[in-house]
């Protein structure tokens, strides 16, 4: 039997959390927080079979995760606010990598 996983997060600042941080991570790449002056690389993270932004029309200016990451970060200005969501989604592992890329 097939079976699937989703769990949603959020990311706030009043945790001590950034969403600049979190993509670097779930991308295994490098990204550049400008809020904080850091850099955080993670290119040597294993297991990351795929990853992609998904965009509306119009909206191809946010295919670059480091200025997508770096606008929602400064969208919100109060200490507490929530910065970013995530939804992670698993797939059943009977359906082959193309599948679950499509």
């Amino acid at each position: 039997m097939a079976i699937y996983h989703l769990s949603a997060k959020t990311f706030s600042r009043a945790r001590a959390q950034s969403a600049v941080a979190a993509a670097a991570y779930r991308s295994g790449g490098v990204l550049y927080d400008v809020r904080t002056g850091t850099t955080h690389d993670y290119r040597r993270k294993a297991g990351i079979v795929a990853h992609f932004i998904l965009t509306p029309e119009g909206a191809e200016w946010a295919q670059d995760r480091n200025l997508l990451w770096n606008e929602a970060e400064s969208a919100e200005k109060r200490s507490n606010a929530t910065i970013a969501r995530e939804y992670e989604l698993a797939l059943p592992c009977e359906l082959d990598q193309g599948t679950r890329e499509e």
